[in-house]
């Protein structure tokens, strides 16, 4: 059997120069490593706090491609901050200059703050001898011009929790009596299903691969189970755990089972899943977050070690609105979700 390692690059700031040779994302075992992100501080509803919430002080940098970024634009448009926090969305295509800003492309804005060509150019900013890699989200502080946090789980986490009173909605994703479980359900998820479709995609031997799908698709079924008696997978409330759990299962059918080798099962052949990823795709606000043509332009031309030679896989055509059944289990979306969507009507 063929198993020799590839030395996967990615490219990333060293001493704040641009290197596209410095990262590699394998191990020598073929496994892929995730880099931990560095800008790790908090935004509180505090006095003492150096960063506070409040509206129009902060701005969101997304890519609509990417699922850590997307769990931030889920959260931002069920609370309703859109008005409180603004956002810039970069191209899907990342190339060797990482994440660029091409406000001619469908789907795509300028930079909003800096008006910067290129992602990177903020991480400079915000540290002028930054070694890391650029990656999105970034929640970028207007007053203080730095970056405030790039790690998903921390900014969905602050959008949920200290933004109440500049937002639109009563919106609750990390509830009382729920905090406990719904922390245990996002580690839970994050290696075997989140990170675990990357494991299987960049792995670069045979046995770290069979391993990452091993563990995906166990979790897959064992979630599975436990949704077939409750609506979400706190329980009978949408918590973060959901929104975590959503921006990778959207993803599946339509580049990871695919371009990442995870071809055991389509989510949509899930008894309980695809309709639990259908609820949570027509729960109002977040359908209007998932853009399918960015999400499978970036995958499937941004990987060339996975896909050399950049061709996007035209199907499946999937049916998010179909209808799904699941509000004959307890609970539901937030009342105010409802009323909003009522409204709109």
């Amino acid at each position: 059997m063929w198993v020799a390692a590839l030395n996967v690059c990615m490219n990333m700031l060293v001493d704040g120069e641009w290197r596209t040779d410095a990262y590699e994302s394998t191990d020598d075992d073929g496994s892929f490593e995730r880099q931990t992100t560095p800008f790790r501080d908090e935004i509180r509803d505090d006095p003492d706090a150096r960063f506070q919430p409040a509206a129009g002080r902060y701005h969101l940098y997304v890519s609509a491609a990417c699922p850590w970024a997307h769990r931030t634009l889920v959260t931002r448009a069920l609370k309703g901050l859109e008005d409180a926090i603004s956002v810039s969305v970069v191209d899907p295509y990342r190339g060797e200059d990482g994440w660029q800003f091409t406000p001619e492309k469908e789907g795509c804005t300028r930079d909003h703050v800096h008006d910067a060509d290129y992602l990177r150019e903020l991480y400079v900013k915000a540290d002028p001898d930054a070694t890391c890699r650029v990656t999105v989200p970034v929640l970028w502080d207007t007053e203080e011009g730095t970056i405030v946090n790039n790690e998903s789980e921390e900014i969905m986490r602050m959008l949920d929790t200290e933004f109440d009173d500049y937002a639109r909605r009563d919106v609750d994703l990390y509830p009382e009596g729920y905090r406990d479980e719904v922390d245990r359900i996002i580690d839970e998820i994050y290696e075997p299903i989140n990170n675990g479709v990357y494991r299987a995609g960049f792995a670069t031997k045979q046995g770290p691969y069979d391993e990452a799908v091993d563990d995906l698709f166990a979790a897959l079924d064992h979630w599975d189970e436990v949704l077939e008696e409750q609506r979400y997978l706190a329980g009978d409330r949408l918590t973060e755990a959901d929104i975590a759990m959503f921006t990778t299962l959207v993803r599946f059918d339509n580049v990871y089972h695919t371009h990442f080798m995870c071809n055991v099962q389509y989510i949509r052949e899930y008894d309980n899943l695809w309709p639990y990823l259908r609820d949570l795709y027509q729960t109002p606000g977040v359908g209007e977050t998932v853009n399918m043509d960015h999400i499978k332009e970036h995958y499937y031309t941004t990987h060339p070690d996975v896909n050399p030679h950049r061709i996007v896989a035209r199907g499946p055509d999937l049916d998010f609105e179909k209808p799904h059944d699941r509000d004959e289990l307890p609970g539901g979306p937030p009342s105010d979700l409802v009323a909003a969507a009522s409204a709109d009507d």
